[in-house]
């Protein structure tokens, strides 16, 4: 009984922690969405410059597009004549960082890890656009994947005037309906890690740090988990006295690659470019990893510190996590219902 008090708690504490900022993200991402039209993106992203990356990064970033929405969206682009460099940026930057995932990494986190997660991100999404425009040649011709299936809708609208109503049918309907089953299991799954995970592994961990990397990566690159869903369990391997660092690797290999996206990126962009893609995950997220274990090394300060799990105190918070929840099996029902007919057919 113990054990399941603890598991609710914990679950209870990550959904107060979070809550209020995925609900504030969603809101402007559906705003974003209304206002960033489908065809504004594509335009920008044709040629083989530097600057075209810096430009799909920063749309990537905070773009609410879902997770699933990705995928094909590469094949859009590509169709449209963006170059490889461009897309890969645009692939890797959009997944590891949103707008809701961004103020719910600083709801647990705080300021400087949220900056960190940000700027590694654009850097390591930089770095495989611009090897992948040195390594592939410009007039090297793939076939691409144009038929891809998505629970989103991409179709390009043109929008005459801005509506609230359908900014947020996206936000928290078409988005919130998409994060909503990675969402849950990974407070289940950060609740259960906390509640169960063994208290003498702290030290083991401590002196096997290249193990708690490995480990990290081996989970992280073929799962499916969004930058939202990822974050408590990230919350709970630092708890549990795995590195910062590696569950930072977490929070970045997790989100940024999958075993549906490793798929699609080779068929549209070619194996030169699936290897430049995960090569520099792999590598770029262990090498910022490692740098900010150095940092709370040198700093001397203590990982467990910078998680923040809400105390059941601030009625403002305990309203929103209300919101949230209710929100929450709302779309999971959705998801469960639109199931059902498939599953007796």
């Amino acid at each position: 009984m113990d054990y399941l008090k603890d598991f609710f708690t914990n679950f209870f504490l990550f959904t107060n922690s979070i809550a209020i900022y995925i609900i504030i993200g969603l809101f402007i991402a559906g705003i974003l969405h209304e206002l960033l039209p489908y065809d504004f993106i594509k335009k920008h992203l044709g040629k083989g410059n530097f600057k075209t990356l810096i430009k799909a990064a920063i749309f990537g970033i905070p773009l609410p597009l879902c997770s699933c929405s990705v995928v094909p969206f590469i094949g859009a682009l590509r169709k449209q004549g963006a170059n490889k460099g461009a897309v890969l940026t645009f692939t890797i930057a959009t997944p590891i960082t949103g707008i809701d995932s961004i103020l719910a990494t600083y709801g647990i986190f705080g300021l400087f890890f949220t900056v960190y997660r940000v700027i590694t991100s654009l850097i390591l999404a930089l770095v495989a656009g611009l090897l992948s425009i040195i390594f592939n040649s410009k007039n090297s011709k793939e076939e691409m994947l144009l038929k891809t299936s998505c629970c989103c809708s991409n179709k390009s609208q043109e929008r005459k005037t801005f509506s609230l109503k359908r900014a947020l049918k996206y936000g928290f309907e078409t988005l919130f309906k998409d994060i909503a089953k990675p969402l849950f299991w990974g407070i289940v799954i950060g609740s259960l890690i906390t509640t169960l995970i063994p208290q003498n592994l702290e030290t083991f961990l401590r002196e096997n740090v290249l193990f708690s990397y490995i480990l990290v990566l081996a989970v992280a690159i073929p799962m499916y988990v969004c930058a939202t869903s990822s974050l408590p369990i990230a919350a709970s391997l630092i708890i549990a006295g795995v590195p910062v660092g590696a569950a930072f690797v977490f929070l970045t290999a997790g989100p940024a690659t999958n075993a549906v996206t490793i798929g699609v990126v080779d068929k549209i962009l070619g194996r030169r470019t699936l290897f430049i893609y995960l090569a520099t995950v792999i590598i770029g997220s262990i090498l910022f990893g490692v740098f900010l274990d150095s940092i709370f090394e040198v700093q001397g300060i203590n990982a467990k510190e910078i998680v923040h799990l809400e105390e059941v105190s601030n009625p403002l918070k305990i309203l929103f996590t209300g919101i949230f929840l209710i929100l929450l099996f709302i779309n999971l029902w959705k998801i469960r219902r639109e199931k059902s007919p498939k599953m007796g057919s």
